[in-house]
């Protein structure tokens, strides 16, 4: 900080601008020749084989030039509600409306909003998960963060009874995670998110749930385009307490749009709508006019078909790369596209996190050191050093050339030190 400026407080980055805010002292710029950056946390935007053509150009109306509605477009608002009951809540007699759905520009934001809505409660959050929840859940100090732990040992399961002991034993009001988990690709799915949903519903705690990579899912399916949500385990949308984040920075791979939303029951979205009103203002009117074009069921299922095939195959090149350079992998990526990965086993200087980022970086490598993804809002649990100072997140974001030129480059780095 500035000296005389003791009015502000110092702010920590999160870990992707933090290391590439490092790599740009060496060098690196966004697009620069020569870089390959595993650090990132958006998907390659390019086309992809059978995906739905990309969005290059839109027409901007004469009323596009107004603000819009803090809420949202109420046509977005329609097309993201019908997309979520046509995708997950077939045969449901309960269904989302346009007043289920709150529009924000970017997956932060709408975080922001939802935390602003908050009341006095202890806020339950796991250990690893998002970087950008320890500056979110420290800004707000209506609410409590409680930590919850979660086992490498043990693939990083966390089962139903176990949260409603959380839940009963902490007296949580409310649970954030990001499922698929960023960074360790854990998926809570099927009958154990059935059953999350259920312990939720029983014991009134809001579940908060980041979806981002909800369209990126590795497990065996007959369906090519697989996708999992809370939406499709809520009994009726307007009393169940969950609360779902999404938009088109991932799995639609438009990152650049800052389109995303809100799902969940109408009393809550309008705190969320609210509370939008003093914190942002409110989306850009003409990216979300263009967004109601692409958010549909049957868009996203052709994207997320793509994804699948694509992705897929940039995965397993990851996981055998890491592998093959001695890397631990506590539990193979279900959702997601990152590799969380020990390095505890490679040589000096590279069996540290930060060590391996700083020896990666001086060959022109983006990761990010593990010990980001270990949330203390406010350092409450103080300095002590990290559970995950070995661990290191790779990005299977980028195209699959970049992976090749990244992994290779790896590898001399590590056969170096041997």
């Amino acid at each position: 900080m500035s000296e005389g400026f003791t009015a502000f407080r110092p702010v920590p980055r999160t870990g992707v601008i933090y290391v590439t805010t490092e790599a740009q002292k060496m060098g690196f710029r966004f697009g620069a020749p020569g870089w390959c950056n595993l650090g990132q946390g958006q998907p390659e935007t390019g086309s992809l084989v059978g995906a739905p053509p990309r969005v290059e150009s839109l027409p901007i109306d004469l009323d596009d030039q107004e603000y819009a509605p803090v809420p949202g477009l109420w046509e977005l608002r329609e097309a993201v509600a019908g997309m979520y009951n046509e995708l997950f809540r077939k045969g449901l007699s309960s269904k989302y409306s346009a007043e289920n759905v709150s529009i924000s520009g970017g997956g932060r934001v709408s975080l922001l909003r939802a935390a602003a809505s908050l009341g006095a409660i202890n806020l339950g959050h796991f250990l690893p998960d998002y970087t950008a929840y320890e500056e979110l859940l420290d800004v707000f100090r209506l609410f409590s963060p409680i930590p919850i732990l979660l086992e490498p040992e043990r693939g990083y399961d966390f089962p139903p009874a176990q949260l409603e002991r959380e839940i009963v034993g902490r007296g949580l009001g409310a649970i954030l995670l990001s499922n698929p988990c960023n960074p360790t690709g854990r998926l809570v799915g099927g009958e154990a998110l059935d059953g999350w949903v259920r312990v939720l519903r029983d014991n009134d705690c809001a579940l908060l749930v980041d979806e981002f990579y909800s369209h990126y899912l590795w497990q065996p399916s007959d369906d090519p385009a697989p996708m999992e949500s809370a939406a499709r385990y809520v009994d009726n949308v307007d009393h169940d307490p969950v609360l779902i984040f999404d938009g088109l920075t991932k799995n639609w791979r438009y990152p650049g749009w800052r389109i995303t939303w809100t799902v969940g029951p109408k009393s809550v979205i309008e705190g969320v709508a609210s509370a939008g009103s003093f914190l942002d203002g409110g989306g850009s009117k003409p990216m979300q006019r263009a967004a109601c074009e692409v958010v549909s069921a049957a868009h996203a299922r052709a994207e997320t078909a793509a994804i699948h095939s694509v992705f897929g195959r940039k995965r397993e090149k990851m996981l055998s790369g890491l592998k093959a350079l001695g890397l631990q992998v506590d539990r193979d990526p279900e959702g997601g596209f990152y590799v969380w990965g020990s390095v505890r086993a490679l040589p000096a200087p590279l069996n540290t996190g930060m060590g391996f980022f700083r020896a990666a970086l001086e060959r022109q490598v983006i990761t990010v050191p593990g010990e980001f993804f270990d949330v203390n809002p406010g350092k409450r649990r103080g300095n002590k050093p990290s559970r995950f100072r070995d661990h290191v997140r790779f990005s299977f974001g980028p195209e699959e050339r970049v992976l090749d030129e990244a992994l290779g480059r790896l590898a001399a780095m590590v056969d170096a030190r041997r």
